[in-house]
């Protein structure tokens, strides 16, 4: 929803990178430039005006002349204000000293507030309560069926002792659903209410009968975040109207300019509470105001990230997992399926990108990222025996025939896939012993690759000569020279350069026609590289004393 805005964003503070100072023309400009992609965001012009007279006085003052970047320091300020017109700070649900806390909601029609009364009430359980639903839309068809259904599917009971489509009284439902609340021990009510087209007189007196029969502890207002410019209009009627303690924003995975959430809460002083991204109903959290406007500025989200990862994941499984992950060779395409098995729990790919800092200037690539491959790929898993998702080695071409055969997929597939997994089998591998350059080794994961590495060093303990003549080094890489025989280069635990611990243990080893050791590249110069011949060993005899080309006396 705030792509535009954050593209814009983005544009604006590029410009303003490597200048060592900024002028007073450079902060006119680029608070020019916010007012403009505030504005095209369908932000209200009330909210710009103050907005962009708070950056430019901050700007123009000592904190950003004396900073040592000043681009980053109007970053920053345009980062802080906008948490400010977003509401400053999570603000979370009041709950009733004596259950049950009451939740009503109220809004338009069609701004989603049935399937968000799920969403709410499947946030809650999880949080360790015990909600009801209460259906109390008697006018809209099929409501009351609607949200019985939603209701099922979060596993949470719904009162709904009216059929509804236009039968029945909305404030005596909502009046007994508390007794009927209290007799099931059940410690959140959340009441669905009547919406209409338009702010009209009926839809205010009965939302406004509801409350006073309730006496609810929170009132919620439910508004769509793609109606633009009409969301504060709106926001402003139920405010005078009903009244309300924060607000709901439904529809943020949609293509409008968002410039609602920008304004409602600067024009009504009340908080947007929660925020839903999706159709399903886990797609639903707290709003944040920091994390929301991270994202606006393309500097991502990772705490909400985290936050889903730790909520998705088994805490065991997940470190049963990172045990495999280091040791390299124990993680199987078994471990790989899992993985996507968890990963798809988190949502689609390409939301999970978006939250990574500077994801936006990559989003046409994260708009091709397509789920289906991930399917594709387990398919091909699955249609392997158990034999060869562990040890993939054993994979030969009548095999890959029969796996491609299996998953609906072309054989080229199957060998792609598992030329991938080794590639990043040895990456995981290098990663967490620190073999990637300029890596440290991932901490506490990477013992058993150490125990390893002493045992091989102890075995190979003795060194080889060195020398400084290249051919002489040759000669000894190929195993003619060494004090004990024993090839240096040759893939030994020490490693010479085609040897796992050197140039070759790379995460996809050398390039092509790279020689694997030194030996060989030394040996197979282009013509008039070679290097002139070695002089025969002459051991310590003095310099004056050396050379077979005596003068012969006459």
């Amino acid at each position: 929803m705030f792509d535009t805005l954050s593209d814009r964003l983005t544009q604006v503070f590029s410009s303003l990178r490597g200048r060592g100072r900024l002028s007073p023309a450079d902060i006119d400009a680029t608070c020019r430039e916010i007012r403009i992609a505030l504005l095209e965001a369908d932000v209200a012009l009330p909210v710009v005006r103050p907005f962009i007279a708070r950056i430019k006085e901050r700007a123009s003052g000592e904190e950003v002349s004396a900073a040592l970047n000043p681009a980053q320091q109007v970053i920053k300020i345009v980062n802080e204000e906008l948490i400010g017109i977003l509401g400053g700070e999570a603000r979370r649900l009041r709950f009733a000293k004596v259950p049950p806390t009451v939740i009503l909601l109220a809004g338009l029609q069609g701004s989603g507030k049935t399937t968000l009364a799920a969403k709410l009430a499947l946030w809650l359980k999880e949080q360790g309560n015990t909600p009801m639903l209460v259906a109390a839309d008697l006018q809209r068809p099929n409501a009351v069926q609607q949200l019985q259904v939603v209701g099922e599917r979060a596993g949470v009971p719904v009162y709904a002792p009216q059929p509804g489509n236009g039968v029945g009284d909305p404030v005596a439902v909502a009046r007994d659903s508390l007794e009927e609340a209290r007799r099931r021990q059940q410690n959140m009510v959340i009441i669905d209410t009547a919406g209409r087209l338009g702010v009209d007189a009926d839809m205010m007196a009965q939302a406004v009968a509801i409350r006073d029969a309730t006496q609810p502890d929170e009132i919620l207002f439910v508004v769509d975040a793609m109606i633009g410019q009409d969301a504060v209009a709106t926001a402003q009627a139920f405010l005078d109207g009903v009244g309300y303690d924060g607000v709901v924003l439904t529809k943020l995975d949609g293509d409008a300019r968002g410039g609602a959430a920008l304004s409602i809460v600067e024009l009504t002083g009340r908080p947007i509470m929660f925020a839903s991204s999706g159709e399903k109903l886990e797609d639903f959290d707290m709003f944040h105001p920091d994390r929301m406007a991270s994202r606006i500025l393309d500097m991502g989200d990772i705490l909400t990230l985290i936050e889903q990862a730790e909520k998705t994941f088994d805490a065991d499984q997940t470190a049963n997992l990172a045990g495999r992950l280091a040791s390299g060779e124990g993680f199987t395409l078994e471990d790989f399926v899992e993985q996507l098995s968890m990963v798809r729990k988190l949502g689609p790919i390409g939301n999970l990108l978006g939250m990574l800092p500077g994801a936006g200037r990559y989003r046409e690539q994260l708009d091709q990222v397509n789920d289906k491959d991930l399917d594709r790929a387990e398919a091909i898993v699955r249609s392997m025996t158990p034999e060869e998702r562990r040890n993939p080695k054993v994979i030969n071409g009548s095999r890959r025939a029969r796996i491609a055969q299996g998953s609906g997929v072309a054989i080229g597939e199957v060998a792609q896939l598992v030329t991938n997994f080794f590639e990043g089998q040895k990456q995981m591998k290098a990663m967490f012993s620190g073999g990637i350059p300029g890596m440290p080794p991932m901490p506490g994961l990477g013992a058993a690759h150490r125990a390893a590495g002493k045992s091989a060093r102890k075995k190979g303990k003795k060194k080889a000569p060195r020398s400084g003549d290249p051919r002489r080094a040759a000669e000894i890489a190929r195993g003619g020279g060494g004090q004990d025989g024993g090839p240096v280069g040759s893939g030994g635990p020490a490693g010479g350069l085609g040897g796992p611990g050197g140039l070759g243990g790379l995460p996809g080893g050398l390039p092509e026609g790279f020689p694997e050791s030194l030996a060989d590249g030394l040996a197979n110069l282009p013509p008039g590289l070679n290097f002139p011949p070695a002089p025969p060993a002459q051991g310590n005899i003095p310099a004056a004393f050396r050379g077979g080309n005596k003068r012969k006396k006459k």
